[in-house]
């Protein structure tokens, strides 16, 4: 028996994780091929069955699982961001809610002809999002404007909203008296409320307290904080039940909030850990469908799927943004954008269970219905939401813009070059007057420590698709480069090369670098000593491959390539692994000495971006 559950176990990870893989190598959702492979390896072929598994601790396992994920969602909001978009989260997690859950309840109710206890039931459970849905998609497209962080903040703190009044209605159900119902609705919201905000409140502070003391060794962060949110999880739901979701969402916030201890290692641990839960769930609770459930449901489903997406999104958008400072085209992003994911799915399942035991039969659809809404959603949002954000202008396909990494004097030549030139360029560096002095050039600047998590998160990328690590310091080039290939993809990630290597020494493994720029041997020094000297960025028309030779010939060390433009205004950069190949069309930026004029007679025209 125990070999048979730990075959269970270690094939629930091995294709859980083998989906998330495969989803990222053919470029799709993997929600969808979590479901797939849980519905291929559950009532398809049978070779898993969760309640013969687990048996009773299914349920408090996915519970449990969903408040971890939570909790690293939670990491994930900055309360700064809340003065700009705050008015409209606020909206969209309470009036929103509560058209999306009058408009899922009457479509349940005249469409499906569910029960009406059951109808409102199961449009408080389709008030949740899917932030392990959303918050992959937004990393994706990147887009433009503050509706990335709407949608991040409302994915996180709409799933403890809908779980909380599911729950509610759920007791109201179990309940004979109306009066008596909604009196001990109201009692258990309020202590919802009290408990899981002030024990997540709590449990964040005393973590940070431990932290910045240092009373917790490095190698202990990570167990502690995770044993701290399994804590927090039981004793909240054992004061106030179903309390737990708001604890951890709370604990989360608020540590990510304070600013006096580090949680680089934590956050990375817990998105780690987020990836292997989610992939772990969707395996479970889809095995434990029956396909013939969800087909049964036939034209009505679809019905009830169409009126959510095209009636209860979009109103509960317009009726949240009503007089928001937001842009048409944010908002159509806004009502295009409401996939549901695990904690509708562990929702359902659980209170379906509990209601069949008391001889409610009818809750038997609520957990079809709900997979129905989140495979439907997953997949209409998921392959769209890409199409949608290009169609209004949120995002670009094909991002040309560039983050370029420290602010100083060449930093600002090659940001001035490339603006000129139509490209969108980004500076962030830590120092002030670097900053300051980038702005008074008319250069797009931020002020603050790239290495920082919510510096990526609280930055506008959109238009942005590649980076430029050009400090002076080798360590913030390097750490930088491995912390933004998780946002731009190692391919489009540069840095200079260390400060040794420009003396022919290695110390560091490539896979711990950026793709290294420019051929190699041109450091911080060198770039900025040229610029010192009054190296100039030019520009040279060529021709081919023979042009580019004939060019380095005449140009005889002194002129560094640094980018080709080429005619369809495409920013390639010079790096030291594969230097781009000149074609017909393309344009030369190279950074020049004034002793070369023009090295290419026939093209006597460049040019000359002064610094």
């Amino acid at each position: 028996m125990s070999e048979n559950v730990i075959v269970g176990i270690a094939a629930i990870v091995l294709i859980g994780i083998g989906a998330q893989w495969l989803a990222w190598r053919i470029k799709i959702p993997s929600i969808l091929l979590l479901l797939f492979f849980g519905f291929l390896v559950g009532p398809i072929l049978g070779l898993l069955n969760p309640d013969e598994l687990f048996g009773d601790l299914i349920f408090p396992i996915v519970s449990l699982s969903v408040g971890i994920i939570l909790f690293e969602g939670g990491l994930g909001l900055r309360l700064r961001e809340l003065p700009t978009i705050g008015a409209i989260v606020r909206n969209l997690i309470s009036i929103g809610a509560l058209v999306t859950w009058i408009v899922a309840a009457a479509a349940a109710y005249f469409i499906l002809g569910m029960d009406i206890y059951l109808s409102v039931l199961l449009g408080a459970i389709l008030i949740v999002s899917g932030p392990t849905v959303i918050l992959p998609l937004l990393r994706d497209i990147r887009p433009e404007g503050s509706v990335s962080s709407v949608l991040r903040w409302e994915g996180i703190l709409i799933d403890p909203v809908g779980a909380t009044m599911a729950l509610l209605v759920f007791d109201m159900i179990l309940e004979t008296n109306f009066r008596s119902a909604t009196s001990h609705a109201l009692i258990a919201l309020l202590q919802i409320i009290i408990i899981g905000a002030a024990l997540g409140w709590l449990a964040a502070r005393a973590l940070s307290w431990l932290l910045r003391r240092y009373l917790i060794p490095d190698h202990l962060q990570n167990a502690v904080t995770l044993m701290t949110v399994v804590a927090v999880f039981a004793l909240s739901n054992l004061l106030a039940e179903e309390s737990g979701l708001l604890a951890t969402t709370v604990m989360g916030v608020v540590l990510a909030n304070q600013h006096t201890a580090p949680l680089k290692r934590i956050i990375e641990f817990k998105e780690d850990l987020g990836v292997l839960i989610v992939s772990a769930l969707f395996i479970l609770l889809s095995a434990r469908l029956q396909l013939g459930d969800i087909l049964g449901l036939g034209w009505k489903g679809l019905v009830f799927l169409a009126i959510l997406i095209v009636i209860g999104r979009p109103l509960a958008v317009a009726v949240s943004s009503w007089g928001s400072s937001l842009k048409r085209k944010e908002k159509a992003f806004l009502a295009w954008m409401a996939p549901r994911g695990i904690v509708a799915a562990s929702v359902a399942s659980l209170f379906s269970i509990q209601l069949m035991e008391r001889g409610y039969a009818e809750a038997s659809m609520l957990v079809p219905v709900t997979f129905l809404v989140i495979i439907g959603t997953v997949v209409i949002y998921g392959l769209s939401a890409s199409p949608v954000a290009l169609r209004l202008g949120l995002a670009q396909s094909n991002p040309q813009g560039t983050m370029i990494v420290g602010a100083h004097r060449a930093a600002r030549s090659i940001a001035k070059f490339l603006v000129a030139h139509g490209f969108d360029v980004l500076l962030v560096d830590t120092n002030n007057r670097l900053v300051r002095l980038a702005e008074a050039e008319g250069l797009r600047a931020y002020q603050s420590n790239i290495l920082y998590e919510e510096t990526v998160e609280e930055m506008d990328l959109g238009g942005l698709g590649r980076v430029l690590s050009i400090t002076s310091n080798d360590e913030v080039n390097a750490l930088a480069s491995l912390h933004l290939r998780e946002v731009f993809g190692q391919p489009n990630v540069y840095q200079l090369p260390l400060a040794h290597s420009e003396n022919g020494l290695e110390t560091v493994p490539d896979y711990l670098l950026g793709r290294i720029l420019f051929d190699g041997t041109v450091g911080y020094r060198t770039l900025t000593d040229r610029i010192e000297n009054g190296w100039t960025l030019k520009e040279w028309p060529i021709s081919g491959r023979r042009a580019m030779q004939d060019w380095a010939e005449q140009a005889n060390k002194k002129a560094i390539p640094l980018f080709f433009i080429t005619a369809e205004k495409t920013l390639l950069v010079f790096a030291a692994d594969s230097p781009p190949e000149p074609q017909p069309g393309y344009t030369l930026v190279a950074l020049t000495s004034p002793a070369l004029d023009h090295p290419d007679p026939t093209s006597p025209d460049e040019t000359l971006i002064p610094v």
